[in-house]
């Protein structure tokens, strides 16, 4: 008979202490972790990053990853766009009875592989079980801590008029590579979440330019809604133009198919950056050569005109206001 997470596994009992150190601190095995405290103790200097996030996502594997390799990438990312360099997390499973313990490690391999890939160790963590019908098959929470580099000041309220705004590359790759998996949709070709850390082509930016002004990735609510949020935070207009936004025929087909729009799909393996003029050039240089980067574009700039909307040149010409996502385009997309 198959092994199964039992309620048993989230008792903090024998069978709770067999899964820890079975399934994640053979895993994720670092000194930190090691110790089996209930905090991790490290030294740090400088100033800070930190943030938290939670993974839903429906499938738990998907075409390209699955939610363990998401839950780190999408931290990581999230401390990038701070400028900061990842260091440390913390993942907390909440499993729901019944899971495969296959499935379970399959996950926990892909996301300690990910944390190698990202630079990252995993220090500390926590697993809950819940009943059967309480979650769907896994949830992950995580929190990380990273180390930002003197002279970076990077922040969502930082654009200015006249600065350009560079996309790292193909938008809504992620939030179709679910989609497809989870309505058993099927192209021509092989479309795959960009799901990726960007700490190394931030890294990449940042060492050609510490002048850039905002970060941000554009996960839920796609790219539309991250320019709006910049606009709103720096109170600045912001003009892009459609033929330069680079999107794959796959995702192109399958968005006019289901009447979505490319611009409000998901990503986890791009980001958006707002860099002065004068450094737009070398900072798109620095993108280009890194391995996530290597599609990046200058799709637009910031204007003082407008503050807090976004306005993009259509391919016919045209102006069109681009608004914020209104409701849940694609709901458990991360």
């Amino acid at each position: 008979m198959e092994d199964k997470i039992l309620l048993a596994h989230g008792s903090g009992g024998k069978l709770a202490h067999e899964l820890v150190e079975k399934s994640f601190v053979k895993a994720f095995a670092n000194p930190f972790l090691a110790k089996l405290d209930d905090s991790a103790v490290f030294d740090l200097s400088g100033r800070l990053a930190f943030t938290t996030d939670s993974y839903v996502v429906s499938p738990i594997f998907f075409p390209g990853g699955d939610i363990g390799k998401l839950a780190v990438y999408g931290t990581v990312n999230d401390l990038a766009m701070a400028g900061a360099k990842p260091l440390y997390l913390s993942l907390a499973f909440i499993i729901e009875e019944g899971l495969p313990q296959a499935e379970l490690n399959k996950i926990v391999n892909s996301t300690q592989r990910a944390a190698q890939e990202a630079g990252v160790q995993i220090v500390t963590g926590d697993t809950k079980v819940v009943n059967r019908g309480s979650a769907d098959k896994l949830f992950i929470n995580t929190a990380g801590v990273g180390v930002i580099p003197e002279g970076v000041d990077i922040s969502g309220s930082k654009a200015r008029p006249g600065d350009k705004v560079i996309l790292s590359g193909t938008i809504g790759d992620h939030g179709i590579a679910v989609l497809s998996q989870r309505e058993g949709l099927s192209f021509s070709t092989r479309l795959e979440s960009d799901c990726a850390p960007l700490n190394s082509l931030v890294a990449a930016m940042l060492a050609v330019s510490l002048n850039i002004h905002c970060l941000r990735d554009p996960t839920r609510g796609g790219l539309a809604t991250s320019l709006n949020e910049l606009a709103k935070q720096s109170k600045v207009g912001i003009r892009i133009e459609e033929e330069k936004i680079p999107v794959r025929e796959e995702v192109l087909a399958a968005c006019e198919m289901l009447g979505f729009d490319p611009l409000y799909v998901a990503n986890e393996g791009k980001l958006v950056a707002i860099v002065p003029a004068e450094d737009a050039d070398k900072v798109l240089g620095a993108m280009l050569e890194n391995h996530y980067g290597k599609d990046a574009v200058i799709i637009g700039e910031v204007s003082g005109e407008h503050p807090g909307r976004v306005v993009m040149k259509t391919c016919l010409g045209a102006s069109r206001i681009i608004d914020m996502l209104v409701g849940d385009l694609l709901p458990r997309i991360c």
